[in-house]
């Protein structure tokens, strides 16, 4: 599975015709993704076939949500599902950097029916494998979106083969630093079955870099031909 982060409806179509599997939609992918607009994600979602998993992320600020940003993000999962998303992406921390199971909890209530996705929160825990330890036990956590930990993804293959045994029934979405330089030895080290990819396929790698449909085909074409 490769999944490509849209901020447009022109960036979704240009994902599904080079044959990526997935949409990671979001807005402002320079502060790391926030939650789109409505207006966003019935447009995008009604424009292409591939599953299209919304960020609900209110700010940049942190991954600590106060009680009113937790009523918030449980509007926006409840209209992402209304506009037929295939699946929302967010991540709950608390004060001392590990993840906050209350307001997780609260989240997961209003997911019936999406696929959830925890987002590279998880890379700001000391310990990810604890981290996806604590959220295998709960059965809504389709995904995990992981880097391994902070630093370079290089230096955190083992940390996210020791994720994957610990995973439970999530699939780990590798993901953040990922390069056409770096990815075959990443596949090859972690055998993780889904990779994520950002600014590496937008002009100059930059978030505010259109989406360079050369780069994202020979891409597709590349992690076709890993893979088989």
């Amino acid at each position: 599975m490769l999944e490509i982060i849209a901020t447009t409806v022109e960036d979704a179509k240009r994902i599904e015709s080079a044959g990526a599997g997935r949409i990671e939609l979001i807005r402002d992918l320079s502060q790391g993704g926030l939650t789109p607009e409505h207006g966003l994600i019935k447009e995008v979602v009604e424009n292409v076939k591939i599953p299209v998993n919304v960020m609900i992320r209110p700010h940049a600020n942190s991954f600590v949500y106060t009680s009113a940003e937790l009523k918030a993000m449980q509007e926006d999962i409840l209209k992402a599902r209304q506009l037929k998303a295939n699946g929302v992406v967010f991540g709950v921390l608390d004060e001392t950097n590990a993840i906050c199971e209350k307001s997780l909890v609260k989240l997961l209530e209003a997911c019936d029916g999406l696929a959830v996705t925890f987002h590279r929160a998880i890379d700001e825990i000391a310990d990810p494998v604890k981290g996806i330890k604590v959220l295998a036990k709960y059965p809504q956590i389709t995904t995990v979106l992981t880097s391994g930990g902070q630093g370079n993804i290089l230096d955190n293959l083992a940390t996210i083969k020791d994720m994957m045994e610990h995973a439970g029934q999530i699939q780990v979405l590798v993901g953040g630093g990922l390069t056409f330089e770096n990815i075959e030895r990443i596949v090859a080290e972690t055998g993780a079955p889904e990779f994520h990819f950002g600014t590496a396929i937008r002009d100059n790698s930059a978030a505010f870099g259109e989406i360079n449909e050369k780069k994202l085909t020979a891409l597709v074409k590349l992690m076709n031909r890993i893979g088989s």
